[in-house]
């Protein structure tokens, strides 16, 4: 099936079962059944089955589906079974947070490099990853282009997240993170995907309010 006919729901599902698939896997589990995936996902046996049927047939009858199998094949689906060179644009806090993650190295996104416009941050080393040194976005393309970079993070401020955005696209990444709380106007051939913590937390509140106004059960 072409990937524009997956629904996205169902992408973003494949990262869930590989996290419970490795969770099991350390708990020292060889296979596991569709019910009991979508149960630890809050998930129907069903939705299992349809979302990992858009990219396969993986399971095994009476056994169900082989957990080392399965973790490599969505690993490979993801595109998680190589290493990306990735940059990110802003060393302001959140910036210096994100730089330090080092989940993305364990799920094989290696930073490369940090930039930033502040001639007070350029040159020094971005705190908690002395290794790598803060460049000017002027360098950019070159940085994309020595190190066969894709992907990026945006980590600025709104202003100037569009500004970012088109240096990246121009010196040829083709994916974008974005933190900055703003939409990006990108080629369509470009992927992006937002990070807006406070539009998760407005959630979060929409959901607690609605909790706290449905009407107690009665005994």
């Amino acid at each position: 099936m072409k990937a524009d006919h997956i629904p996205a729901p169902a992408v973003k599902r494949l990262s869930l079962y590989l996290r419970e698939l490795e969770n099991l896997q350390r708990g020292g589990r060889t296979t596991v059944s569709s019910r009991r995936l979508g149960d630890a996902l809050g998930l129907t046996d069903a939705q299992v089955r349809k979302d990992l049927a858009y990219f396969g047939q993986f399971g095994h009858p009476g056994i169900g589906y082989d957990i080392t199998e399965l973790s490599t094949e969505i690993r490979r689906i993801l595109g998680t079974d190589r290493t990306w060179n990735i940059l990110l644009v802003g060393a302001g806090n959140l910036g210096t947070a994100l730089a330090a993650y080092r989940g993305f190295s364990k799920r094989g996104f290696h930073l490369v490099a940090v930039f930033d416009s502040d001639p007070r941050k350029i040159g020094r080393p971005v705190p908690s990853v002395e290794s790598i040194t803060i460049q000017p976005l002027g360098e950019i393309a070159k940085t994309v282009k020595q190190y066969d970079v894709r992907l990026a993070i945006i980590s600025v401020p709104a202003e100037a997240a569009q500004q970012v955005a088109d240096l990246l696209v121009e010196a040829g990444v083709r994916g974008v993170l974005n933190f900055a709380p703003t939409a990006l106007t990108v080629p369509s051939e470009i992927a992006v995907s937002a990070v807006d913590m406070a539009v998760q937390l407005e959630q979060l509140s929409f959901q607690l309010g609605m909790m706290q106004r449905l009407p107690a059960r009665s005994g």
